[in-house]
């Protein structure tokens, strides 16, 4: 039975319902019939598959036993106000793509014994390079480094990320492998076709932890358009800095990864010899990043190649100066001390034989658990949102009992899946005849949207909605990886952290109503039963009757796949 990581504090409180455990998700979205079709033609004319190695040697390590030892240890005891309750963390929100480098900068050029580092995806682009940098720096004054990646999207120049594992210091191992070459990511996907279910199972959790004492969670992966630099759409995102007793539970979740059968030394994966060939051919021109949901490219996801990698054996110390933001000041940062839960997903959730796909005990479950205690008001963000039956019920449980209930999610044309928009659409009519107040994401973004709030870089620049963020009744909060979609319920392992905080929520449902009022549409229904987008008063963009901003081919693609896409597999 998975159990969830509770911070000391809050254990007395958790909400009857909500999962103790770290349950499990896994997968990546359906790859769409084309894509589908195309690789099955190819897998018959493959001569063989590739198997991944056998008996792996995975020496079991765990995170820093006595942070309190340390320089951040003693910081953050420092920064706990005497006001503080026994147990209660401080947390700090990262919204713009500049603090969202800096603290983790700032994390890593202050840890002294340990840095973990735990992501779905690391792009090998110019944000990647720079922090990579100051990470192997980190690990050249004696840090011990453990970097733990998905291993899907590790094709092209971003399977050079993986050379960061034959620097001194640093370890790093890939998550749930798909066997064969990395050159190319389709054929490297059509050749895992055999055991499709496997590969639909991935690993969703971000961490970044300095010392076993600070920790970073929330919907970002490492790359520039997380960090808002990226030439094209760049992701609206947020994340939650934490320091105290809740860092202790994240660092426990990624132990409990780390050390799974699963994940795989990248030295039993791939050689510096064949990564430095791979370095010498992946000349590709740069793409934007892959959809951050878990699922493989279709069409109108490619893969991310971008022209410059980081991680290269021996490459990052020798790149040109970082032009990335300095580090955060962690003695001045305003932090917020609150009882938290962290909840989190077993890794046994991505093995299907091992998997209940039928548990109630997964980190959307407590999401769903959570919603369903509200008395007021439920506020939800979240990109990528295909509610299915479950979920649809609780929402009409919800509006029957009069609680408020507002979604925002991207538009179309914001939607770096459209895939996934394929299942959520579907659910709109009904969703705004249940009095959900339902809105979608401009790809414009507005002027409020800047690099100082919740925003994706320069106002006026291209974006995609990427946080996930749930606040209950204006005083619950939670900040994590997961999608409000059968995807994260069922494929993807998840994580997120769950704060009971009344100042931190007021925080964050500010910065979403920035959002709403400058950079959304409000779905309606005319009295003729069609959708209509409402623009927000005084809005420099205006209401529309059909997908706004999308292209003919995207809105024939909503129309043609809408009625045989299964939920489950958006």
């Amino acid at each position: 039975m998975p159990t969830a990581t509770l911070a000391p504090s809050w254990s007395a409180h958790v909400p009857p319902g909500v999962p103790r455990a770290a349950a499990s998700l896994s997968g990546r979205r359906w790859p769409g019939m084309a894509w589908l079709l195309a690789g099955l033609c190819a897998l018959l004319a493959l001569t063989g598959c590739g198997s991944l190695p056998k008996d792996v040697d995975r020496p079991v390590s765990r995170a820093l036993s006595a942070p309190q030892g340390t320089p951040l240890g003693q910081l953050a005891a420092s920064r706990t106000p005497i006001t503080a309750r026994a147990g209660d963390s401080g947390f700090a929100l990262v919204g713009s793509p500049n603090e969202a480098f800096s603290t983790r900068l700032a994390l890593t050029q202050a840890a002294t014994r340990t840095l973990d580092i735990q992501y779905y995806a690391i792009h090998a682009d110019a944000s990647s390079r720079d922090l990579l940098r100051a990470v192997r720096q980190a690990a050249a004054r004696g840090v011990r480094v453990r970097i733990l990646l998905d291993d899907f999207n590790s094709t092209g120049r971003n399977a050079l990320v993986m050379g960061m594992a034959f620097a001194p210091n640093v370890e790093m191992r890939m998550f749930n492998p798909l066997p064969g070459g990395r050159g190319a990511g389709m054929l490297r996907a059509v050749g895992a076709l055999g055991d499709f279910q496997r590969m639909q199972h991935r690993m969703h959790n971000k961490l970044y932890v300095a010392d076993n004492a600070w920790g970073i969670t929330g919907g970002r992966n490492l790359g520039d358009a997380y960090f808002g630099t990226a030439d094209g759409s760049n992701f609206v995102d947020m994340d939650v800095l934490a320091v105290g007793p809740v860092v202790r539970a994240m660092s426990a979740s990624f132990d409990s990864y780390w050390n799974d059968a699963l994940a795989y030394p990248v030295q039993s994966l791939i050689t510096p010899q064949e990564l430095r060939r791979l370095r010498d051919v992946s000349t590709t021109p740069e793409q934007p990043p892959q959809a951050d949901h878990g699922a493989a490219p279709g069409p109108a996801q490619a893969p991310a190649a971008p022209p410059s990698a980081s991680a290269a054996p021996s490459a990052a110390a020798q790149d040109p100066a970082a032009t990335s933001p300095g580090p955060a000041d962690l003695r001045s940062l305003p932090l917020i001390w609150a009882p938290a839960l962290l909840l989190v997903d077993q890794p046994s959730k991505l093995v299907p034989e091992q998997n209940d796909e039928h548990s109630e005990d997964t980190v959307v479950d407590g999401m769903l658990h959570l919603m369903q205690r509200a008395r007021g008001d439920a506020l939800i963000v979240s990109p990528y949102f295909v509610p299915g039956p479950q979920m649809m019920k609780v929402f009409a449980d919800m509006r029957q009992r009069g609680v408020r209930v507002r979604v925002l999610t991207n538009s179309l044309a914001s939607n770096d899946a459209p895939l996934a928009h394929v299942g959520y659409a579907r659910y709109r009519e009904a969703l705004i005849r249940l009095g959900v107040e339902l809105y979608e994401m401009r790809a414009e973004q507005g002027a409020k949207l800047d690099r100082t709030v919740f925003g994706s870089g320069a106002g006026g620049s291209k974006a995609s909605l990427h946080a996930k963020i749930f606040i209950i009744d204006g005083r619950v909060i939670s900040i994590g990886s997961m999608n409000l979609d059968l995807r994260s319920k069922l494929q993807n392992t998840e994580i997120a952290l769950v704060i009971r905080s009344a100042a931190l929520s007021r925080e964050a449902t500010a910065k979403i109503d920035d959002t709403l009022d400058d950079s959304a549409w409000r779905m309606e229904l005319t009295p003729e039963g069609q959708l209509r987008w409402k623009a927000p008063a005084g809005a420099s963009f205006g209401d529309a009757t059909s997908e706004p901003d999308a292209s003919l081919g995207l809105r024939m693609m909503l129309q043609l796949l809408g009625p045989f896409a299964p939920d489950e597999m958006l």
